[in-house]
């Protein structure tokens, strides 16, 4: 079932707002049956809002729009659906009700301003706003199905052209949209349209790239059933392989998708780390619980940026131990214990130093298990025998100290999140 979003708001256009309502309005449509079309962002303009309606109702199914529904002057969507939809605007008791209650339970005077968010098109379906002051409107060419118990539909409830799709206007205040979304528009679209499932199945990969993998399951790719799609989402450090399914059966469209994922853990087990939304760091957390393991880390070129990871997850706590940012050589050899000698023979970003770091780190930190790097993030300080983007990554077991040489790439801020990434995932690999 074809949708479309439109988000209003000046702030959208000039950069002050970023716009997190559309990312998380597609998901949720997405999950429910529904594949959004197209996502348009458009100023708080009479003409641009009308524009837009007719363009996207003569397109989609289904249009959502958010924003401008506040009780200033910049807020003229309302006004804008009026002319759309040839409606009057009319008071409506019922939200009237809901701006008292919400202005007395915060101790509020009530204002003229505020008083007319309780006028709504007469044509319309109010959709509840317990979190805030302004209705959702319903507009749909045939009388309202599955509309909230609360709303009651009006006699004008017919659009004057039927040519038009379902339409929801809510407010643009992200907490407020969330729960109108979740509570009511669903559900009332669930009821009214007949659609079927569209599953998602995440494949977490790291230590390869797109192209590469795209080599390898081009076999397996071309093969798939017709409504099996894989898509690559690539970003730094990380390749994620999202197949989608679609079909009138979830259970069907799920063991579809379990057997093509199947498939290719058999052509990439050693790159894949994870599903849907596991972090490396979660999973890492995960396994040195199971084993009662400590982790230390100790880094240089990731400044501190692996330890951060780590103890962004919650009950990190329990098996981490701390970080020694040892950026400079003074502390790589002071508070790590790397040889001044292995400093100047082989260099700070060397396979000898980032393992004496490691083991100097599991020494005097008392872990189970470090991570150390050492490497050229750059920009500059790149050599032709070290070029920007050399890194060395250690891993200190309980047994061993396994090293491993990467290059990187030239962008400084790509190649810190890179590490890290491809530290954790050698230290995932020595856990399991």
């Amino acid at each position: 079932m074809k949708t479309e979003i439109i988000n209003i708001g000046n702030e959208l256009l000039i950069g002050q707002v970023v716009n997190t309502n559309a990312a998380w309005m597609a998901e949720q449509l997405n999950l429910a049956g529904f594949t959004v079309g197209r996502v348009t962002a458009i100023p708080d303009s009479h003409d641009e809002i009308l524009a837009a309606l007719g363009e996207a109702g003569d397109r989609a199914a289904v249009v959502i729009v958010t924003g401008g529904l506040g009780p200033t002057k910049d807020d003229i969507t309302k006004k804008a659906l009026c002319d759309f939809f040839d409606a009057r605007l009319v008071f409506s008791d019922e939200a009237y009700v809901n701006i008292v209650r919400l202005f007395g339970s915060r101790g509020y005077p009530m204002t003229e301003s505020n008083r007319q968010q309780a006028f709504i098109p007469d044509n319309c379906v109010a959709i509840p706003n317990v979190n805030g002051t302004a209705p959702g409107m319903w507009f749909q060419p045939q009388p309202a199905v599955g509309s909230p118990k609360s709303a009651t539909a009006n006699p004008k409830s017919q659009i004057p052209n039927p040519k038009y799709a379902t339409f929801v206007a809510l407010p643009g205040v992200p907490f407020e949209m969330k729960a109108m979304m979740s509570d009511h528009v669903i559900p009332m679209l669930r009821e009214r349209f007949r659609t079927g499932v569209i599953i998602h199945k995440t494949v977490m990969t790291q230590g390869v790239g797109e192209s590469f993998l795209s080599d390898i399951l081009e076999p397996w790719e071309t093969k798939l059933p017709k409504n099996i799609t894989l898509a690559y989402l690539p970003q730094p450090g990380i390749v994620r392989l999202r197949l989608t399914g679609t079909g009138p059966d979830e259970l069907t469209v799920r063991a579809l998708i379990a057997e093509e994922v199947r498939k290719m853990e058999a052509l990439i087990p050693q790159y894949i780390y994870g599903y849907d939304e596991e972090t490396l760091e979660e999973i890492i957390g995960k396994l040195l619980l199971e084993k009662k393991a400590t982790l230390a880390t100790a880094e240089s070129c990731t400044g501190g940026y692996i330890a951060h990871l780590v103890t962004s997850v919650p009950g990190s706590s329990g098996y981490f131990r701390g970080s020694v940012v040892a950026y400079s050589n003074d502390i790589k050899e002071h508070t790590l214990g790397v040889l001044p000698e292995s400093l100047s023979k082989y260099g700070a970003v060397s396979e000898t130093v980032v393992a004496e770091m490691a083991i100097g780190a599991q020494t005097r930190l008392e872990a189970d298990y470090v991570i150390a790097v050492s490497g050229i993030a750059g920009p500059e300080g790149g050599t032709a025998e070290k070029p920007v983007g050399t890194t060395w990554i250690a891993i200190a077991t309980p047994d061993s100290v396994v090293t491993r040489h990467v290059l990187l790439g030239d962008h400084r801020e790509r190649n810190i999140r890179r590490a890290a990434l491809q530290a954790l995932n050698m230290l995932r690999k020595e856990l399991v």
